[in-house]
């Protein structure tokens, strides 16, 4: 079994010489992830071997892993391990960085040490070595005084974005039996940073693949330009309800909407309008997605008022009060503060009755509770412990007032990739993340993973959430959003 380290980590070898410390470092991570103090003896002395190298080495090896634990770097440290105040140090110092630290124990029987070390072309003296093997059990012992986040045996490894390990493994299995199966995905694309070319085609073929992976629907934002933390606000990104239409006409059974529609881009009543066409003419595949707004500097570039929160929460309201009646049978008044229509008229009628409404937002007084008045759906932002509370506030929301909270989906947002093998995962991450973004942080904020440790990661929101939707960095690529259909497989009902 694959023993799974949370990214970053601080991974402190312990054996004698010739346990096979290096050779399983190499197997396991890229050879800058790795500091060995015999390749520095090298750096600053005569050769690997040169003991009178041995203080410029470890005063380097000290200095290059400051460097690295502060910038939140993966390190390796292949040393025996056997001193005590070192080890105590490097596992201090990673967790003064945030950064968790595991040793690693190398039990290797005696005799295959030495044979190895006959092998060699400059062996170990073998006092040398019988000394390192009569410390070794005393070294071990002392591991635990150290502060190590966990001792292992040497096995397979790898450093994960998912935070689940191999302590956690019998969890996860309970967790994909209780809660895991069943749940749904829809793929969010957010950001339209591609290369050249027919924008209509691409975001179609997008559409196509994500059908073909088995997502249950596709959302893009509802944005006038790139938003502050996705991308630049001079980036394409086409206006929400024109690109739904469009991927309805290339699609024929994947959902869709917009996550989610702030109720100030568009009067409510039109906007309902909108949507219902939406639902008409894809055969009754839209989704409403709403939420209050927030983006003031875009609000002003396209000149559309932003009124205070409160008064968005109120429109809000009346909104979600109001849509039923426009999409229903007749031509009802509607009279609010903020939106009013002597009669509601809406042909085509939607074929879905009604369409579903999602509430974007995680807000335990009013947005949940608006939900709970008169929402489908919730979608909310977090880590698996947090979509959990979210769900409970909203359940807790419906029992005030009467209403079963089953029959609201719980949906979330977040991003994930997922690759076929751990050299895959490593070249996709070298590849998408910024010059100046390390790995791991690409690895954390991406939840990039094999498709075991994605499957981990979904099996624990599933606890709180019926519904993920996510943002794949590399959509655009093929492949991606294929590997991720694995995923859904994972978790799908059987």
């Amino acid at each position: 079994m694959e023993l799974k380290l949370p990214a970053p980590s601080l991974i402190v070898l312990v054996g004698p010489s010739c346990s096979g410390k290096t050779t399983w470092a190499r197997e396991h991570f890229a050879p800058a992830e790795v500091v060995s103090s015999d390749s520095l003896r090298a750096m600053v002395g005569a050769g690997e071997d040169d003991q009178l190298a041995s203080k410029a080495a470890f005063e380097l090896l000290d200095q290059i892993l400051d460097h690295r634990l502060q910038r939140g770097l993966t390190t390796v440290v292949d040393t025996l391990g056997y001193d005590d105040e070192a080890r105590g140090r490097w596992v201090q110092r990673a967790h003064e960085a945030g950064v968790a630290a595991h040793a690693v124990v190398f039990d290797t029987p005696r005799q295959l040490c030495e044979e190895r070390n006959q092998a060699r072309v400059r062996a170990i003296p073998k006092t040398v070595l019988r000394k390192q093997f009569s410390r070794f059990t005393s070294v071990r012992a002392r591991l635990p005084d150290d502060g190590f986040d966990g001792i292992h045996t040497e096995q397979a490894v790898a450093v994960v974005a998912t935070g689940v390990s191999a302590r956690d493994r019998d969890d996860v299995a309970e967790r994909e039996h209780q809660a895991g199966r069943g749940h749904t995905f829809g793929l969010i694309v957010s950001r339209m940073d591609w290369p050249d070319g027919d924008r209509g085609e691409q975001l179609a073929t997008v559409a196509r693949r994500a059908e073909a992976a088995g997502f249950r629907d596709i959302w893009v934002m509802d944005h006038f330009r790139q938003i502050r933390g996705i991308g630049r606000p001079w980036e394409d990104l086409p206006e929400a309800y024109t690109a739904l239409g469009y991927m309805a006409g290339s699609t024929t059974r994947i959902r869709l909407g917009a996550l989610v529609t702030a109720i100030t881009h568009r009067p409510p009543i039109v906007l309902g309008k909108m949507i219902a066409t939406l639902d008409a003419l894809s055969g009754g595949r839209a989704v409403c997605g709403l939420g209050v707004g927030w983006d003031d500097a875009e609000h002003a570039a396209y000149g559309i008022e932003l009124p205070d929160l409160a008064t968005r929460y109120s429109i809000l309201d009346e909104t979600l009060r109001m849509l039923p009646l426009l999409w229903g049978k007749g031509t009802p008044e509607f009279r609010g503060e903020h939106i009013e229509s002597p009669e509601l008229i809406c042909y085509p009628r939607p074929v879905q009755d009604p369409i579903p409404i999602l509430v974007g937002g995680g807000g335990e007084k009013r947005t949940l509770r608006l939900v709970a008045q008169y929402a489908n759906a919730c979608n909310v932002f977090g880590d698996p412990a947090r979509v959990r509370d979210k769900a409970a506030v909203l359940a807790r929301h419906c029992s005030e007032i009467g209403r079963d909270p089953e029959e609201i989906e719980v949906t979330h947002l977040t991003n994930a990739l997922a690759a076929a093998s751990r050299s895959d995962l490593r070249d996709r991450v070298d590849r998408l993340r910024g010059r100046n973004t390390t790995a791991e942080s690409f690895m954390q904020r991406n939840n990039a993973g094999t498709i075991d440790d994605v499957v981990d990661l979904f099996s624990a929101y599933s606890e709180g959430a019926d519904h993920s939707i996510v943002a794949i960095p590399d959509v655009i690529d093929e492949g991606s959003v294929e590997i991720f259909g694995e995923v859904i497989a994972n978790l799908a009902t059987t």
